[in-house]
């Protein structure tokens, strides 16, 4: 199992070598923010709305004294923009009333932090400290249970088998390389199984199309517009 899981993500990061958080941001509290934001929406949504929201309110403090109106009306193009409101301002005070307006750098103060969860804890650690971190989102726990790495539903438990499968220093760019793949070819519906660098490896194969052409045709050069 694990030299398998091993080899998978060896070529995984040959396939992919320059994979990396698809979120923009400048600095720790940017990246909270808009791994928040990007909750049920793109990546691409929230990035096309980041530079007016940081113009705005470029801190924890600015966002907190932030007028709910006008908030709305910035992170309105996401959707849920009245949940997304409350757990912006939620989160800007809770990290001024605590954190000195600072973005804390350990896993277990950024969970007590309102609206955020152990996947956006490990997306803030590993991409804004260096510090390792698996971020389960629905991609990646779905090429986990694919590859045979665990049968687990739940993010934490997912999280803590596959962690048991690779050296630390590994989870973060892991956890970029399996995004990479479930958003370009490994997908939810008809993955590109014909066109996977790791076929040979998958448990799954056949779950899509096997002929090299029909696969191809699913293959994305992107993520999720």
């Amino acid at each position: 199992m694990v030299r398998r899981a091993r080899r998978i993500h060896r070529v995984l990061a040959e396939t992919y070598p320059d994979a990396h958080c698809e979120l923009d941001f400048e600095d720790p509290f940017q990246l909270l923010v808009v791994t928040v934001l990007s909750a049920q929406t793109t990546d691409k949504r929230v990035n096309a709305v980041r530079p007016t929201l940081f113009a705005a309110y470029p801190d924890p403090r600015a966002m907190a004294a932030a007028d709910r109106e006008t908030l709305e009306g910035i992170v309105g193009p996401l959707g849920f923009f009245r949940a997304k409101t409350e757990s912006l301002l939620k989160l800007s005070a809770a990290l001024v009333a605590d954190h000195d307006g600072q973005v804390p750098a350990r896993l277990e103060d950024l969970v007590k932090l309102p609206g955020v969860g152990r996947k956006t804890a490990n997306v803030v650690l590993g991409n804004a400290f260096d510090v390792p971190g698996i971020t389960v989102d629905t991609h990646f726990g779905r090429l986990a249970r694919r590859f045979g790495w665990t049968e687990e539903t739940d993010p934490v438990k997912v999280e803590h088998a596959v962690a048991a499968l690779f050296e630390k220093r590994d989870w973060t760019m892991l956890s970029h390389r399996l995004i990479w793949h479930g958003r370009r070819r490994c997908h939810a519906q008809k993955p590109a199984c014909g066109a996977c660098p790791v076929s040979r490896w998958c448990p799954a194969f056949g779950e899509g199309p096997v002929e090299p052409e029909a696969a191809a045709r699913l293959v994305r050069t992107e993520g999720r517009a």
